[in-house]
């Protein structure tokens, strides 16, 4: 029997997929130049639009170039010891550090050179094993996904900015909620981060979805767009809405109260739990005022512009909210005003 293409698991690589070319390129471009702009992007966006998949989607093509390292990292643990645990422990990279005489020894990796002096410091031993991979031409790609303001992430970041001005070939790519990027790049003695460049992950196409829903499930092409319309762009919502109606052999107007209902359990629930009072009175004006004026939400809401706008901003960068249209604003995410109406107090 044939599987279902779609998933309905958060983090998890789904065998169907929109691909962000124009993103993707932009990034692989610049990490495989000879002088590259950037060795570091920050990818952000709300939860369930793609960003882990981005990223997955951008180091399996590292993957299968000879010439790079690819190293996945969690923000949650020592970074710096992690990063040395796994170059240590790469089979193609001991050679190479055997050589160099990287004798880590002392800090417990299990890489020991008889005659050279074990390295003490985590540090040193990381810059060492930069240098060496720069003489054998081998760069290294560094992925972390989900990043928060830890201790270890602001050491790491501290660290990685003097690897940059070293000129060693390392290079980053982060995942994060606006929120968390946001504090990182805040942090006093990180100004370099705040000069990096985010890729803020927009909605997807409609006619791609719509065409991969047709290569995917029985169904005709209006009914393919009616679906792909369902879910606004947003990647999470293509996935729930295919696996329902995969289901049901693309009968997609029996599965809508239980793709409604799926995403404000997995997804609608913890955004709202994760923002401020004021923020959900914001958002309650917006889903309650039709057609989305900027001046009928204030009126509606009781808000003075100089009121309104820091809320409306930061609505827009978590990715909640449409401000590109002047004078209007709406919610980015599918039956997310229904989702607010039903939940505000």
């Amino acid at each position: 029997m044939k599987k279902n293409p779609y998933t309905l698991l958060f983090g998890k690589e789904p065998k169907q997929f929109i691909a962000r070319r124009y993103e993707t390129s932009t990034v692989i471009e610049n990490f495989d130049a000879d002088e590259p702009t950037e060795q570091l992007y920050l990818i952000t966006g709300v939860r369930g639009s793609g960003k882990t998949v981005f990223m997955t989607e951008v180091s399996n093509r590292f993957k299968k170039d000879k010439d790079w390292v690819v190293v996945e990292l969690s923000s949650e643990m020592d970074i710096l010891e992690s990063l040395v645990s796994e170059l240590s422990s790469d089979n193609n990279l001991v050679q190479i550090f055997k050589t160099a005489k990287i004798n880590l020894s002392f800090l417990g990796f299990g890489l020991e050179i008889e005659g050279a002096a074990p390295i003490t410091n985590v540090k040193t031993a990381i810059t060492r094993m930069l240098e060496s991979m720069k003489k054998h031409n081998k760069r290294l790609l560094i992925t972390i996904d989900e990043v928060v303001s830890s201790k270890s992430m602001r050491e790491f970041a501290s660290t990685y900015q003097i690897f940059i001005r070293q000129d060693l070939p390392i290079y980053l790519l982060m995942t994060g909620l606006y929120e968390n990027i946001d504090e990182l790049q805040n942090e006093k003695n990180l100004t370099f981060l705040y000069r990096a460049p985010r890729i803020a992950l927009k909605p997807l196409n409609t006619r791609s979805m719509a065409d991969n829903y047709m290569d995917n499930i029985d169904i005709d092409a209006e009914t393919a767009m009616t679906m792909a319309k369902m879910t606004m762009g947003y990647s999470f919502a293509f996935q729930v809405l295919g696996y329902f109606v995969w289901e049901e052999n693309g009968k997609y107007e029996k599965v809508i109260d239980e793709y409604k209902k799926y995403l404000g359990d997995f997804v609608y629930d913890k955004i709202w739990s994760e923002i401020s009072n004021k923020d959900r009175k914001v958002l309650y004006g917006i889903a309650s005022t039709e057609g989305g004026r900027v001046k009928a939400v204030r009126e509606f809401l009781e808000m003075e512009t100089n009121e309104f706008n820091p809320y409306r901003k930061r609505l827009v960068k978590k990715g909640l909210v449409d401000g590109e249209k002047y004078g209007y604003v709406s919610l980015t995410l599918p039956y997310f005003n229904e989702y607010i109406l039903d939940n505000y107090e």
